[in-house]
C-alpha cells in the first residue's frame, strides 16, 4: 500500500509540474538580436511591445512570417529578402522573444498576430502567412478569422494536446495544458491556398501529427487547394537546409502570386 501512495504522490507531483511549468516546455524566447542590418518596427498592446522585422517594404505583397518555439526569426530577413524578392516580408518577434517585452501565451500571441495582419492588410494588396513548427498555430488561427490569400505550414501539427500527449502518455495532457493550439480545429475554416511542407526525420512533431492537420484541411478544401511536400530525409531543425524546401516555398508563393 505504502509503494502505492508514493507512487500516486510521485505521479500528482509530475502531473502538477507540467501543468504549473507548461509555459517552459513551449517557449524558448531568444535574446535580444544585436544585428541592424533590417528595419524593424514595433507593435504597442497595453501590456507589450511586440518587435517585427521586416525587408521588402516598397512590394506590393506581403508574407507574414510566424517562427518556432525557439526560433530568432530575423535570421530568416536576408533569406527571405533574395527568396521572394517581389513580396515585402515581415517577421514577429514574439512576445519575450529579441527584445520584444511581455510574456507569449496562446491568447496574447493570437491577438498580436491578428493585429498584425490588420495593420499589414492595410498597407498592402494581400497578405500571405508562413508558420513554422509552434508559428504554424499561429499561422492557421491566423488563416482561419482572417481573408489570407496564401498559407505556408511548415513541420506543423494537430494540437499541442495532441503532440505532448505522444511526449506524456501516461497523462491527462488535455486536462493538464492550458496552451493548446488547436490547429486541427481551425483547419476546416480555413478558404486559403495552403501549402504543407513536413519533414519525414521530423522527432519533435511526428509525421502522424501533420498527416492529422492535412485530413482536417480536406475537410474544407479539394486536394487542388491544398498541397503536402514531405522531403523525406529532412528533420524538425534542419529543414530548410535542403534544396527542395527552398523551391517548394518559391514555387508555391509565385505560382499563387497575385497578378496586378
Amino acid at each position: 500500500m505504502k509503494v502505492l501512495l508514493v507512487a500516486l504522490l510521485v505521479y500528482v507531483l509530475i502531473g502538477g509540474y507540467l501543468f504549473f511549468e507548461q509555459k517552459r516546455f513551449i517557449y524558448f524566447p531568444t535574446p535580444p538580436s544585436l544585428t541592424h542590418l533590417h528595419k524593424e518596427e514595433a507593435y504597442f498592446f497595453d501590456d507589450a511591445v511586440v518587435k517585427v522585422v521586416s525587408v521588402n517594404q516598397e512590394k506590393s505583397q506581403a508574407i507574414l512570417y510566424f517562427g518556432g518555439n525557439a526560433e530568432a526569426v530575423e535570421h530568416n530577413a536576408g533569406v527571405f529578402k533574395v527568396r521572394f524578392p517581389n513580396y515585402a516580408s515581415y517577421f514577429v518577434k514574439y512576445r519575450g522573444y529579441g527584445g520584444s517585452t511581455g510574456t507569449p501565451s496562446e491568447e496574447n500571441l493570437y491577438s498580436d498576430a491578428l493585429a498584425i495582419f490588420d495593420d499589414l492588410a492595410q498597407k498592402y494588396t494581400d497578405v500571405s502567412v508562413i508558420g513554422r513548427s509552434l508559428g504554424s498555430g499561429i499561422a492557421t488561427f491566423v488563416a482561419s478569422q482572417r481573408a489570407v490569400r496564401n498559407l505556408v505550414l511548415i513541420t506543423p501539427f494537430d494540437a499541442i494536446e495532441s503532440v505532448a500527449q505522444s511526449v506524456f502518455p501516461f497523462f491527462p495532457m488535455p486536462f493538464l495544458l492550458t496552451e493548446k493550439y488547436p490547429s486541427i480545429d481551425h483547419a476546416p475554416l480555413i478558404d486559403a491556398n495552403t501549402l504543407i511542407v513536413i519533414a519525414g526525420q521530423d522527432q519533435v512533431i511526428s509525421k502522424k501529427h501533420s498527416d492529422r492537420l492535412v485530413e482536417a484541411f480536406y475537410q474544407r478544401q479539394n486536394e487542388a487547394q491544398v498541397s503536402v511536400v514531405v522531403i523525406p530525409d529532412a528533420g524538425h531543425n534542419d529543414l530548410s537546409e535542403f534544396p527542395l524546401y527552398d523551391k517548394t516555398l518559391a514555387a508555391f508563393l509565385k505560382t499563387k502570386q497575385k497578378q496586378e
